[in-house]
């Protein structure tokens, strides 16, 4: 009996797999739904957080008044070789 059972499922596997996937499934998403918190708390967008920022930098700073944009040095010797630095 047992090899004739086995054949009938061997022959319908793809019937039975089906089927039996998603009854797995199914239970599966319902108990997860029962014991986990869906909860998820609202944060800002990246577009929002962004603007917020550019915003921010706007109104805070004066264009005359940027460090970025003063020279420290001169600009030949930012990203000099160290073979043409000169030595003292």
């Amino acid at each position: 009996m047992w090899p004739i059972i086995m054949a009938l499922l061997r022959r319908n596997a793809v019937y039975i797999t089906l089927p039996f996937a998603g009854v797995v499934g199914f239970i599966g998403y319902n108990l997860e739904s029962l014991l986990s918190d869906k909860y998820t708390p609202y944060s800002k967008s990246i577009q929002e957080l962004r603007a917020e920022r550019l915003a921010e930098d706007l109104a805070d700073s004066n264009a005359a008044q940027v460090d970025k944009l003063r020279l420290k040095e001169n600009v030949l010797e930012r990203n000099l070789s160290p073979s043409l630095q000169k030595k003292i």
